[in-house]
């Protein structure tokens, strides 16, 4: 052992390797030069503190690039209609569309997680694996827009669940809804955190031209560790600032959306990404403020403790500033931008920025005068 200590104290402080190795075999004990090096590896030649060998691999998470193809559990579900209707005072549309039900991309903040409870499924991994996916959904929307009284009005997709996951490339579902709307002449808005949605740009573009089509991009950080962390089976956050400037390029009306905002997570990020947003192309932002409702605060609080212990005490303390003292707060007029000073400091960041930028100017009014009844169940249904 003298000569162990005399090799670390005078061969490997002054780099020279090869000597406390041959000092140490002189010694009587044999060097594995498979096992791992590093702190304490002086005192521990042999390995045989370790029971068992460590073998380095890459499960792709240090790639930082989209994961591989998720096992998910897909179900038919067959709804009698498809426009979902609201009366809300704080949103800006009155009818939406879901293609899917639980969402592939697995953000850990998603509010819409609750909603697979109603099918007696769990908010958390559930949401993500087991999925329903609604192909009468073209069908039943042609049949919709077919009824004598319809009045059309924007429909809202990827307001729930977004309708471009990765599912989407099997399904084609929401390239179907796009084709009956763009024969209707009918007024569409999506929101989305796929990069996908650059392959029905076709579609997109030929709406855009008439004024029937808009398209927001949700992009929640520049940090593509936090991104994988946060919304593990979404397009990185270079992606979809690609997809905003290819959205421009084909003239499509394109958004930078930063949602949701996390106090002590993102928020300093929100200056950069406006930024990042409008050099792609962006002409318009909006913001949401992280909402917590029934099982996403647990779901939330568990992910919060695990990757960023430090910060557990601090982040859900502004949460709370924010709610009124609660995890969340379910208010008209409240729920999408909370209350209180650093609630009131957040959009007063993002209104400056956005203003600096020359963004929300002009918000983009999409035409509702062009829209054509379509005429395929229009016989049909006069008969009731």
């Amino acid at each position: 052992m003298d000569a162990i200590h005399h090799a670390d104290r005078a061969a490997f402080s002054e780099g020279r390797a090869e000597q406390a190795n041959a000092l140490i075999e002189d010694a009587g004990l044999r060097i594995d030069h498979g096992r791992r090096r590093g702190r304490g590896a002086g005192i521990n030649p042999t390995g045989r503190f370790e029971p068992t060998t460590r073998h380095v691999f890459d499960d792709g998470w240090n790639s930082l690039e989209e994961l591989p193809p998720f096992q998910t559990d897909v179900q038919i579900e067959k709804p009698r209609t498809i426009i979902t209707r609201n009366d809300s005072p704080d949103i800006s549309f009155d009818r939406s569309i879901n293609p899917y039900r639980g969402c592939e991309h697995g953000c850990i903040y998603c509010f819409a997680r609750p909603t697979h409870s109603y099918m007696g499924l769990s908010a958390g991994l559930d949401f993500e694996a087991k999925l329903f996916a609604k192909p009468d959904a073209p069908h039943l929307l042609e049949r919709e827009l077919s009824k004598p009284g319809y009045m059309p009005k924007t429909i809202a997709i990827g307001t729930n669940t977004d309708p471009y996951q990765p599912i989407e490339k099997k399904w084609r579902i929401m390239r179907e809804v796009l084709e009956v709307l763009e024969a209707a002449n009918h007024p569409v808005g999506i929101v989305t955190k796929s990069a996908m949605v650059t392959r029905d740009m076709d579609i997109l573009a030929r709406m855009a031209e008439k004024g029937l089509a808009k398209v927001a991009l949700s992009v929640t950080t520049l940090d593509a560790k936090l991104a994988r962390t946060m919304e593990p089976r979404a397009s990185t956050p270079t992606r979809r600032l690609e997809a905003i400037r290819a959205l421009t390029e084909a003239g499509i009306p394109t958004a930078v959306m930063m949602g949701p905002v996390i106090p002590g997570i993102n928020d300093h990020e929100i200056e950069r990404i406006l930024d990042s947003g409008h050099a792609m192309g962006a002409k318009s932002a909006g913001y949401v403020l992280l909402r917590l409702p029934l099982e996403v605060a647990p779901l939330f609080k568990d992910w919060l403790l695990r990757n960023y212990p430090d910060r557990y005490r601090h982040v859900m303390s502004l949460v709370r500033s924010m709610r009124g003292g609660k995890d969340y707060d379910a208010e008209w007029g409240k729920r999408m931008r909370g209350e209180g000073p650093y609630a009131w400091q957040i959009g007063r960041r993002f209104e400056i920025a956005a203003k600096r930028l020359g963004m929300n100017g002009q918000r983009e009014k999409l035409r509702t005068d062009l829209f054509t009844r379509p005429t395929k169940y229009g016989t049909q249904l006069s008969l009731f």
